[in-house]
């Protein structure tokens, strides 16, 4: 990954907080920019177009849960949510609303850094060499240009959407546990409960499906987990 061109923007009403996070960034190559309040933030956002943002649960103006939902109705850059709040229910909010990744104050920042790699890393398309096409009927995925098509047209998936749907579509007929897919999903999975394995699969399901309440493509193993479905034969 060239860091060189990667701006992260960070969204976060303390400013030595913000301050922290932005010397962290900066020693590894990022380039940072620093907005104080929701407003702002969201301005910045859609003007600057950033390729991470970090971003704040808890803002003046505009709060930092509405902010990932207004963003990821029209954007799908990378968020990781900062916030105090240990709440199960704000975690799952958070991701259930678009968020790659969820971070508790008080937190490392070399801890963060590497979330914000990480997140980085799975937005980007795959080698050459892991670039074969994934196909199961009208749904195709292409790793070597990180694209989801189906009927021929693009499905825009948040980079969290996109891993996990390559890991289950690689490997159809394979049942994945929630533990297994949040461990393959997020090496800090300690951050993480297993029902957002849930939440992404919902949404996926939502993009995806012909009819979600009935999937052809992502299956449900009851008391186990998900598989992608057989291909056709």
């Amino acid at each position: 990954m060239s860091r060189e061109q990667r701006t992260v923007l960070i969204v976060e009403d303390d400013r030595n907080t913000a301050n922290l996070v932005a010397t962290y960034l900066q020693r590894e190559g990022f380039v940072t920019l620093q907005e104080h309040d929701g407003e702002a933030g969201l301005q910045a956002a859609r003007i600057e177009q950033p390729n991470l943002v970090v971003l704040d649960l808890m803002l003046p103006k505009i709060d930092g849960l509405e902010i990932c939902r207004r963003l990821r109705a029209e954007s799908q850059v990378p968020i990781l949510m900062l916030t105090a709040r240990e709440e199960e229910i704000d975690r799952v909010l958070g991701f259930s609303l678009g968020a790659d990744d969820y971070v508790v104050k008080p937190f490392s920042p070399r801890e963060l850094v590497e979330r914000v790699k990480a997140i980085l890393r799975r937005a980007q398309p795959l080698p050459e060499s892991n670039s074969v096409i994934l196909q199961h009927g009208s749904l195709q995925l292409d790793p070597g240009k990180h694209k989801v098509t189906r009927d021929q047209q693009p499905i825009n998936l948040t980079s969290s959407e996109y891993k996990l749907l390559y890991t289950l579509m690689a490997s159809p007929g394979r049942v994945f546990s929630r533990g297994e897919l949040l461990r393959d999903f997020y090496q800090h999975e300690e951050a993480v409960v297993e029902r957002v394995i849930d939440v992404h699969i919902n949404k996926l399901r939502q993009k995806l499906e012909p009819d979600p309440a009935h999937p052809v493509f992502i299956e449900t193993v009851r008391g186990f987990g998900y598989r992608f479905a057989e291909v056709e034969k």
